[in-house]
């Protein structure tokens, strides 16, 4: 059962690429708009993520930034992390207007994590390849992957465990260590077919 409508989320996607272009071309960050649906100010956990449409797949990425937790309302959420994956992605110098037709969005609600339960090496039969998002903590370090990253690079479970370690900065097999956390989320996923074209819900499997 889908907890955001399709038309909700074109509503986030739209406006994600309007924080983006209103940031990157004047400076200011917009304001939720007076006609959000009053379910997008629940507070919510979402990932705005950026891809050049003119690279490969595992090569697109431009951006990518948002808030793991529900800390804000959803609409507010998006706003700033639109505008986060646009210029402080510290893998990335900022995005510049002559990229903004260039670009596809995807916004990507989420589900509040939950831990992975159960000795370590049980950890891979707990989670599920097109289902789960992870995130891996251990001392100082975490690091954080969506559902869709292992789809895109074919990697299994185990596969996806280590490289949310390494996401972390952490030895890709830390998660069998007693000490280091795992938790799991969901995504609901919408992304434009094209930098400003039609928006559709992105099935991960």
């Amino acid at each position: 059962m889908y907890k955001i409508k399709d038309e909700w989320g074109e509503f986030l996607v739209r406006l994600a690429r309007r924080a983006i272009e209103e940031y990157v071309r004047n400076g200011r960050t917009i304001k939720p708009p007076e006609d959000t649906p009053p379910e997008l100010w629940e507070k919510m956990g979402v990932f705005v993520t950026l891809n050049n449409r003119h690279a490969p797949p595992q090569m697109a990425l431009r951006g990518c930034i948002g808030f793991p937790l529900p800390v804000y309302p959803l609409v507010e959420a998006t706003i700033k992390a639109a505008i986060y994956a646009a210029v402080d992605d510290p893998r990335f110098p900022p995005v510049r207007e002559s990229e903004l037709n260039d670009l596809v969005i995807e916004v990507s609600v989420l589900t509040p994590p939950e831990p992975v339960e159960g000795p370590p090496e049980e950890r891979p039969r707990k989670i599920k390849v097109g289902r789960d998002g992870l995130i891996i903590e251990k001392g100082i370090y975490s690091g954080l992957l969506l559902p869709q990253v292992p789809i895109e690079w074919g990697w299994d479970e185990e596969e996806f465990l280590a490289q949310t370690c390494w996401k972390a900065g952490l030895p890709p097999d830390c998660w069998l260590d007693e000490d280091t956390k795992v938790y799991r989320f969901t995504a609901e996923i919408f992304e434009e077919e094209k930098p400003g074209g039609p928006v559709k819900r992105k099935p991960l499997v």
